[in-house]
């Protein structure tokens, strides 16, 4: 299989291991991550698991991840 792109049907990423920050509440409201075998990361919607998946390089996710902890988006969250 050639490598992932953006618009993968998430159900296609085999042997994908899904994880959800602890902080997701039951009513779905939040995304899934999963580290692919050649290290991508792929992000899907908790509520449309077989939807498409939007697949990141790890420098990409390091650098938002960051920019979260930074408080880059506090003000698209309601927290600003």
């Amino acid at each position: 299989m050639n490598a992932p792109i953006n618009g993968t049907r998430a159900s296609a990423l085999k042997g994908a291991a899904w994880r959800k920050s602890r902080r997701s509440n039951p009513n779905g409201n939040c995304v899934e991550l999963a580290v692919l075998a050649d290290g991508q990361v792929a992000v899907r919607n908790s509520r449309h698991t077989d939807g498409p998946a939007l697949i990141y390089t790890r420098a990409e996710i390091a650098a938002f991840v960051q920019g979260a902890k930074d408080g880059d988006f506090d003000d698209m969250a309601g927290l600003a």
